[in-house]
């Protein structure tokens, strides 16, 4: 069973759709009141999560995102064995990393940095440890040396900034 949401609707309508196969789906077929829903099958919702579906395979962006998946989170690597003071691990998928600091104040600091330089990065829940990078499927290759310059900006101004303390 897949459930998607969210990126579905291309970031301007709301939808969400699960997906199985029909032998999964068929505990369904027997009773109508188990696949009913307020607002399912708004007209609107539909068509943009037609039209996103449509880009996504137009533009091929799950190879992008794969590729320039990859280019960042080797940059990540690289950074991480270039900081191994601040930066415990880079991992990911995709469009979809995380970089992992030794502890939730260099995290933090991270991300102000990140954000100081107009690149917004996340932390995991509450937890500032750990920092997201989940940058949209439309992102350039330009853009992701983009990120890995600034990445790098901020763990050399904080790596000063330990020294000076």
């Amino acid at each position: 069973i897949l459930c998607l949401a969210k990126a579905l609707g291309g970031g301007v309508m709301p939808i969400g759709a699960t997906i199985a196969t029909e032998e999964v789906f068929s505990v369904l077929f027997d009773n109508p009141f188990l696949h009913t829903t307020t607002f399912g099958g708004n007209p609107l919702a539909c068509a943009a999560a037609l039209a996103t579906i449509n880009v996504l395979l137009e533009q091929n962006l799950p190879a992008q995102a794969e590729q320039k998946g990859d280019m960042l989170l080797d940059g990540f690597r690289q950074l991480a064995r270039e900081y191994p003071d601040l930066v415990q691990e880079a991992r990911g998928k995709g469009m979809l990393m995380a970089i992992e600091f030794v502890d939730n104040e260099i995290g933090y600091n991270f991300a102000s940095e990140m954000f100081r330089q107009r690149v917004l990065v996340a932390g995991t829940l509450n937890n500032a440890k750990t920092i997201r990078i989940e940058p949209p499927l439309t992102l350039t290759i330009e853009q992701c040396e983009l990120v890995i310059k600034a990445a790098r900006k901020a763990l050399a101004a904080m790596r000063v900034s330990v020294e000076e303390a």
